[in-house]
C-alpha cells in the first residue's frame, strides 16, 4: 500500500475515534428532516396500511411515525421527502 494513502488512512481512524469520544465535531453532518407521516398519507388519499405497505413497514411503525413517537430515519425520511414533494413520481416507481 502506498505510504501516503495509509497515513490517510491512520489520520481518518484516528479523527473518527475522537469524534466517537466527543473530543471533536464532525467536520459535516448530514439531517434529513422528515415532513409529516400523516399529512404525506393523507396527501395521497391512502389507508395506513396501503401506506405501511408502500414505505415497506410495518402498520405499528407507521402510526409510531404518524403520533410522533418515533421519526422515521434514514432512507424513510428520505424516502418520505420524496413521496411528499413528487408523489406521482414516488408512486410509479414504488408500484413499478
Amino acid at each position: 500500500m502506498d505510504k501516503t494513502l495509509f497515513d490517510e488512512l491512520v489520520g481518518s481512524l484516528k479523527e473518527a475515534s475522537a469524534i466517537a469520544k466527543g473530543q471533536a465535531l464532525p467536520s459535516r453532518r448530514f439531517q434529513v428532516a422528515s415532513p409529516d407521516t400523516r399529512a404525506v398519507r393523507e396527501q395521497l388519499g391512502l389507508t395506513q396500511a396501503e401506506f405501511a405497505k408502500l414505505m415497506r413497514v410495518s402498520i405499528k411503525t407507521l402510526q409510531n411515525w404518524e403520533q410522533h413517537r418515533r421519526n422515521p430515519t434514514g432512507p424513510a425520511a428520505a424516502l418520505l421527502k420524496i413521496v411528499s414533494h413528487a408523489p406521482e413520481v414516488a408512486l410509479r416507481s414504488l408500484h413499478a
